[in-house]
């Protein structure tokens, strides 16, 4: 009897343990946006892997009107790699192992959360590999951290069907609950969220969503900028909206770049807007959308205020909001 009882508890024991192994749940993850920590040896992190890492992700953002890196990093030695670091949301492990590898994993020790591994068999070979795969490892982190603001903004979206130009154009958004109506046409619309440092206010950050003709023998990419000039003549005025109205910084000429929105062919165009006869100027990020089946063009732009203050932040937001865009 003794002997049943004890085979009835363990296969409890047993059955509870995996259980609680099935309903285990990670910590949630720590961290800025754009900020990855880089565990190495010290003198790695001092020698030439940690000069190629922080000239890699230290190149400067398009379009900012201070210079801004794309990425900030952080070092740490592995043997200070303990429980409180290993919840960092973007981490890189880097350095000499006795073999090359280069990986990627997601929710090791933390969730949301993103780890590269780059090992190989000296310094020269790590620095070669980490140049190999420099532009994956960016956008590895930088994807990860639009994912995570579109999961933070879900949480409190707005409602779109207030807006009756999202409801015009058959599109979606995810847009948090901070941005406020300015004007909605319903071929035009236009939302600000005021932005604050402490109790100073900073500004503000803008989405302005439109549509505008797919003219055919017409190079898209070409004409982003009179498009967005147009626009902001008829829709975005200074202080007197007779002489003032926002235009395209004309002593600073934008980039454009080959994107894709929700599937579709788009171009992202980062530059610097500013009002016409006045000085109210700052960053904008572009999104024009090639919608063949409906022969048009969709324009999703974000544009920040705000004077003193570092702008990477505030444009990422607008970024991932704008690649949260779909056609319904």
């Amino acid at each position: 009897m003794k002997k049943i009882f004890t085979l009835i508890l363990f296969t409890i024991l047993l059955v509870s343990c995996k259980e609680s192994s099935d309903k285990y749940v990670l910590r949630s993850s720590v961290g800025k946006i754009n900020k990855v920590m880089v565990v190495t040896k010290s003198s790695d992190w001092d020698g030439d892997i940690g000069k190629e890492i922080r000239n890699s992700f230290g190149e400067l953002m398009v379009g900012l009107p201070q210079p801004e890196s794309t990425l900030s990093v952080s070092q740490v030695a592995p043997n200070g790699f303990g429980t409180m670091m290993k919840v960092s949301r973007n981490i890189m492990i880097i350095g000499v192992s006795d073999k090359e590898e280069f990986y990627i994993k997601k929710d090791v020790y933390a969730s949301p959360q993103t780890i590269v591994y780059v090992y190989a068999k000296d310094d020269a070979g790590v620095v070669a590999l980490f140049k190999k795969h420099e532009k994956e490892i960016i956008k590895t982190f930088l994807d990860s951290d639009i994912k995570y603001l579109q999961n933070l903004f879900s949480k409190s979206k707005i409602d779109e069907n207030q807006f009756k130009t999202i409801q015009n154009l058959g599109i979606s958004l995810t847009i948090h609950d901070k941005f406020n109506y300015v004007d909605d046409t319903g071929n035009f619309l236009w939302l600000r969220q005021h932005l604050s440092s402490g109790i100073a206010k900073t500004g503000s950050n803008n989405i302005l969503v439109y549509s505008v003709p797919l003219e055919e023998g017409i190079q898209v990419s070409d004409s982003i900028v009179a498009i967005r000039n147009k626009i902001g003549k008829e829709h975005i005025p200074g202080s007197d909206a007779e002489t003032m109205y926002m235009i395209t910084e004309e002593a600073y000429t934008p980039f454009t770049f080959d994107a894709k929105i929700d599937g579709k062919q788009a171009y992202e165009t980062r530059g610097k807007w500013e009002v016409k006869n006045d000085f109210m100027a700052g960053p904008f990020l572009n999104y024009t959308i090639v919608d063949k089946k409906n022969n048009r063009l969709i324009v999703f732009e974000g544009f920040t205020y705000a004077p003193s203050v570092n702008k990477r932040a505030f444009l990422f937001e607008l970024e991932a909001i704008a690649k949260s865009l779909k056609i319904n």
